[in-house]
């Protein structure tokens, strides 16, 4: 069985026929099989007009089929053509085609003429075309001495090419001696006939290298004209006594450059006519000269330019109409235009038609008896003849045949018998050309056969149309039906097409269409039949299409293109560049869906497109890359307009590099005062390309553009010419004027001083002026070089002036300056602030009060009062020692201020003094106050020590913080059980002259959690936390060790196994009800009946919340973490409790009471060294017994 790979066509319209196709006698699509007698058709011919190289050999095609195979004949120019005669002449074996040697002797002029060629056999002849056998030729030019053309700037010019005629005619282009092409513009064109036109000439026109050249694309030749030199003049150039000796008719042209309205050049008049040949190119013309240079529009009277087969050329100057037809006759205006007129020109076209067919002949198959017709029907303009030719004879010369009649265009047949077999001709023509057509009557008698091999397999996309062959041939014509699968009934024409040659269209093939097909032939000798299968496949489908990007020169860019198809299939993916293969280039590369370009460049900017394709479809998908990058620096910098103060700088934008120019930054160096820097001017937008700038004075002005897009800044352009503006008086003063006395009795002046571009001219000076302002002393004034600084000596201290600075140089004095506000120098403040008084607030805020100084003794700016204050002594009468003093400065004219941070039981002395810009005053009499008790801060550590079966040793320091005399201590303790809950809590009040406790009568094996705390008469501080374990029960180890021995046991074993089974029965009922809705509420149950003694204590009253296991990471309020040695320190505590790393399972008593003793030590003992207070666990004490 062979694969068929279904052809992609559209469906074509459904044909309204009966179920049974009984098909047309005109077996158009239906081939005779070669086996079978038929008369000669010629399959292949040379073209009408036939152009020879000359060089070559000829060739003249004829090849026919028929059987028996036809002999060939030739005739040339009518007659026959014995080509025995002739040795360079010979047939080819088994055809007609002619090869005449001429490429050692003979020449191809000799072999001009019409040929044709006769394929004749025992049932009929056929002709081929008169093939016209022309040589190609390729003549020089003439040779002809050419004169320079002077020519004045403005002009018009025409170059003549003039070619030599040739066969086929040339192709014309201008180079130069260098063959490069010249270029063209609106300005400069070359015409249809080959001429160059120059609308106005300039002087870049010069040159002497103007070359006309004809290529012979037959012969693969190009000849060329003599250079022609072309000099173009200015009147500037013409001086009067070069006039003088130059007449008129030594200058192309009389006019001089003038601005002038367009003429045209060709075509001349007003009007004129132009013929075209139907499906041929329609190509108009309009060129104009005329200054400024002329634009070219075309439109059609009465009517619109055809808008998909309209195409302009040569800068809109030539108009090009594809596949003419006899509807695109009628006129043509072209207009040239210029800002001084226009002028217009009609031309009228008439579109003719050499004949072509509107139904041809067509080979007719008959069986004895039956009746046909054969058809040749063509049009032209004018409209063509038609004639009949039987076996090459014209019919009128053929023996009478009663089954035959002819009737004008069509020949009726009727009763036919194997003896009407012939080949009619048919010729249609008129004075632009001819048709010719062989069309045979073959009588035969022949029972159906099918042409199509046997069991095709076709496969065909979804949602397209499927074609199934079924090729047939019988005489009489058979008729043809259409079955589906094994058992099917005949198809109908209302879900498929059935076509004249056989073939079963289903127009949208679907997944169930997918079945064996069968077509069944028959006429009145026999039947035949035929199975096809067809299979329906997914379409490729891209799912990722390649974006449109941006890149930046040099940068990298990835398309994506990401292909699903049918999986029995298999699919290819190509990448092409602006639909063509992709450069051989290392940075090019393909990873699986990816496309990757690296260092992209200017090149790379273009269309890419991934190709997937199988052997059923195929899918495109493309983007745009844009490569993008900084634009060129402008170039072409001009100064124009110099004016004293301004001056016009135009230039010549840079290469966008496919990012738009937004904006130009202009920038200048002041040559004269700082050479080499550059600075802002101003900016422009990208469509502007001049600037007019404002000047400043006395500067030596260069500048420069840069040009901005998206992508960033180009580099700057080159400098332009110098331009130095004149001097003037400044037009602006020092800035910054200060008047500040470094001392008592002075008043330093300074300012900021002019910058050279801004000084406007030479001897840049200052005037500097002051005097007091609550005095009527006049003005003092001093002229000084260019500083920044001058010092007024003898002034009072602290007195305010008036001063200002004003700018001068040779030319005159700047604009009258302001006047500022300065003092002289301050002194230190004379007297100390009276009537200090503090208030306590609490143990470590107080309110400080005090009468401010009178404002003249501060002797300047007044900044604030400032407040020393240290403590003395503690109240407790300890550690008597001296505290170094804080300071608090309180900015303004403030008469009372706050002291934080102050510790509690403390004793404190301050002053206050008042603050200006030199300095403090004098200091206020000492005041003395002390702070309250506080609540003290926890104690300094706590330390479990000494662990047994039942007992802890606890043992602490005082805080090193007391805030106050201590009252006592407290401690708090809990256990902590197996699931790491706190059990009840424990409270115990200890004498503050205590330094450690012993707690007996605790559970074995237990883990407890301490809370220590320190208080005064204030209240209790804030706690210290520990945790320690008691030891393991001996006994209870040794109870444990016998019971493993039992778990040792059969009947142990089998007793746990019931007790599994019966827990699993247990498990799956209470899911059984728990999926229906019941629901166990023992959480609510536990909490309504809890004791509360051992609730979790709420934070607000310094109780305990519920413990969290580590595992949890669930951090208790109030606890905090202890290092190894379970030593706990102030600075340690935090709010959550430790985390338990070994897993301790220590248990409470059943009712979960015990009893704590304690013994004290009135003095402090050392710690018992860095021992761990941490008891073992129970699995270690475990492990010893082993």
């Amino acid at each position: 069985m062979r694969l068929k790979i279904m052809p992609q066509k559209k469906s074509l319209s459904v044909l309204q026929t009966p179920l049974i196709l009984f098909l047309c006698q005109v077996m158009s699509a239906l081939e005779v099989p070669l086996d079978l007698v038929q008369p000669p058709t010629i399959t292949r011919q040379s073209p009408k007009d036939y152009i020879i190289d000359p060089r070559e050999n000829i060739e003249i095609q004829c090849e026919a089929k028929g059987k028996p195979p036809p002999s060939f004949s030739w005739t040339r120019n009518g007659t026959h053509f014995d080509i025995d005669k002739d040795p360079l002449v010979k047939m080819l074996p088994n055809s007609g085609t002619l090869v005449i040697s001429i490429t050692i002797e003979g020449k191809a002029e000799t072999y001009e003429g019409v040929y044709q060629c006769t394929a004749r056999n025992e049932r009929g002849a056929a002709i081929s075309n008169n093939i016209v056998i022309r040589p190609s030729r390729s003549p020089l030019w003439t040779k002809e001495k050419l004169e320079q053309i002077t020519i004045l700037k403005g002009q018009s010019l025409v170059l003549p090419c003039r070619p030599p005629l040739g066969l086929p005619p040339p192709i014309i282009f201008w180079m130069d001696n260098s063959f490069q092409r010249l270029p063209q513009s609106e300005r400069v064109s070359q015409g249809l006939n080959g001429d160059l036109y120059f609308s106005n000439v300039l002087p870049e026109d010069t040159r002497e290298d103007y070359i006309c050249y004809a290529r012979f694309n037959h012969t693969q030749t190009i000849q060329q004209k003599q250079p022609i030199s072309v000099k173009v003049h200015s009147m500037d150039e013409l001086n009067d006594t070069i006039t003088a000796n130059l007449s008129d008719s030594e200058f192309y042209g009389a006019k001089s450059y003038i601005e002038r309205p367009p003429k045209l050049l060709t075509p001349e008049g007003r009007t004129s006519h132009k013929e075209e040949l139907r499906e041929n190119v329609l190509s108009l013309e309009c060129i104009a000269e005329g200054l400024p240079t002329p634009s070219i529009n075309w439109t059609k009277e009465d009517g619109e330019l055809p808008i998909n087969r309209t195409f302009y050329k040569n800068f809109k100057k030539t108009l090009n109409i594809i596949h003419v037809s006899e509807a695109d006759s009628g006129k043509y205006k072209c207009t040239a235009r210029n800002s001084l007129g226009f002028v217009e020109h009609t031309i009228s076209v008439t579109v003719k038609a050499a004949p072509y067919w509107i139904t041809a002949p067509r080979n007719l198959v008959l069986s004895p008896g039956e009746d046909g017709t054969l058809i040749c029907r063509a049009n032209g303009n004018p409209k063509p003849n038609i004639s009949w030719l039987i076996n090459g004879v014209p019919i009128e010369m053929a023996p009478d045949d009663p089954s035959r009649k002819i009737d004008g265009d069509t020949i009726l047949f009727s009763d036919v018998q194997e003896s009407s077999s012939a080949v009619y001709q048919c010729n249609a023509s008129n004075e632009y050309g001819y048709l010719l057509a062989n069309a045979f009557v073959n009588v035969l008698a022949e029972p159906p056969r099918i042409l199509t091999e046997v069991d095709l397999r076709y496969q065909v996309i979804t949602d397209r149309p499927a074609m199934l062959d079924c090729a047939f041939f019988g005489s009489p014509i058979p008729t043809i039906e259409w079955f589906k699968g094994t058992k099917g009934s005949v198809l109908q024409e209302n879900t498929y097409v059935f076509h004249d040659n056989g073939t079963l269209e289903i127009p949208v093939a679907q997944k169930e269409s997918a079945d064996t097909y069968t077509c069944v032939v028959r006429n009145k000798l026999g039947m035949a039949k035929n199975d096809v299968h067809l299979e329906v496949k997914d379409p490729t489908r891209i799912i990722k299409q390649p974006e449109y990007k941006i890149v930046q020169r040099g940068g990298r860019v990835s398309f994506e293109c990401t292909v699903k198809h049918d999986p029995t299939l298999i699919a290819t993916l190509t990448w092409l560049k602006d639909y063509g293969e992709l450069p051989n280039d290392g940075r090019f590369s393909i990873d699986n869906d990816h496309l990757v370009i690296m260092n992209i460049s200017d090149e790379d900017d273009a269309t890419y497109t991934c190709v997937a394709n199988t052997s059923l479809d195929i899918v495109s998908a493309s983007a745009m890359l844009r490569v993008v990058d900084r634009p060129n620096p402008p170039f072409d910098l001009e100064l124009t307009s110099f004016l004293e103060r301004s001056v016009q700088l135009s230039w010549i934008p840079g290469e966008e590099n496919n990012s738009p120019i937004t904006e130009f930054i202009i920038e200048y160096e002041d040559a004269f005062h700082e050479p080499g820097i550059w600075h802002h001017q101003t900016d422009v937008p990208g469509i502007q390309t001049t600037a007019e700038l404002k000047l400043s004075p006395y500067v030596k002005y260069s500048f420069r553009v840069i040009a901005v897009n998206s992508i960033g800044r180009s580099l700057p352009s080159e400098a332009s010419e110098y331009y130095m503006t004149k001097a003037a008086e400044p037009e602006e003063n020092p800035t910054a004027v200060e008047g500040i006395g470094s001392e008592p009795d002075n008043l330093v002046i300074t300012w900021q001083p002019l910058k050279g571009f801004d000084s406007n001219g030479p001897g840049l000076q200052y005037k500097v002026s002051w005097r007091q302002k609550d005095g009527d002393d006049e003005w003092t004034s001093v002229v000084v070089a260019n500083v920044s600084k001058y010092i007024v000596s003898g002034t009072p201290t602290f007195v305010p002036y008036l001063v200002k600075v004003q700018a001068l140089n040779n030319v005159g004095f700047a604009p009258e300056p302001g006047i500022i506000i300065g003092h002289s120098g301050e002194d230190l403040p004379m007297v100390a602030p009276s009537n200090v008084r503090v208030n306590v607030v609490n143990s470590t805020l107080a309110e400080v009060h005090w009468e401010p100084v009178p404002p003249k003794s501060i002797r300047g700016h007044l900044k604030g009062y400032r407040i020393y204050y240290w403590k003395v002594k503690n109240s407790s009468k300890r550690n008597r020692r001296h505290v170094e003093k804080k300071i608090l400065t309180f900015n303004g004219n403030k008469t009372h201020g706050m002291l934080p941070g102050l510790e509690p039981f403390s004793h404190y002395t301050l002053n206050v003094r008042v603050v200006n810009g030199k300095g403090e005053g004098p200091a206020s009499v000492d005041q003395v106050f002390n702070t309250p008790e506080g609540v003290p801060g926890a104690p300094l550590f706590l330390k479990i020590v000494n662990p047994t079966l039942d007992s802890l040793t606890l043992e602490w320091d005082p805080p090193s913080h007391p805030n106050g005399i201590l009252t006592a201590y407290t401690l708090k303790f809990q256990p902590i059980n197996s699931t790491h809950e706190l059990g009840p809590l424990v409270d115990l009040k200890i004498p503050a002259n205590m330094t450690s406790l012993i707690l007996r009568n605790l559970s074995y094996s237990t883990r407890y959690k301490f809370y220590f705390y320190a208080q005064t008469a204030a209240g209790t501080g804030s706690p210290i936390t520990e945790e320690a374990v008691t030891t393991v029960d001996e006994g209870k180890m040794a109870m444990a060790s016998r019971q493993v021995d039992i778990a040792t046991q059969g009947w142990f074993i089998g007793l746990m196994c019931a007790v599994a089974l019966l827990i699993l029965i247990l498990l799956i009922v209470c899911f059984i009800r728990r999926n229906k809705g019941g629901k166990y509420p023992v959480k609510e149950k536990e909490d309504a009946h809890a004791d509360p003694e051992i609730q979790p204590m709420k934070e607000d009253d310094g109780t305990f919340g519920e413990y969290s296991d580590a595992e949890d990471h669930k951090p208790l309020k109030k606890g905090s973490r202890t290092p190894s040695d379970r030593t706990v320190k102030k600075e340690d505590s935090d709010d959550s409790l430790v985390d338990y790393g070994e897993g301790v399972n220590g248990q409470f008593n059943e009712d979960g009471s015990f009893i704590g003793q304690y013994s004290g030590k009135k003095e402090k003992e050392p710690a018992e060294g860095n021992e761990s207070s941490e008891a073992p666990s129970p699995v270690n004490a475990m492990n010893s017994f082993v």
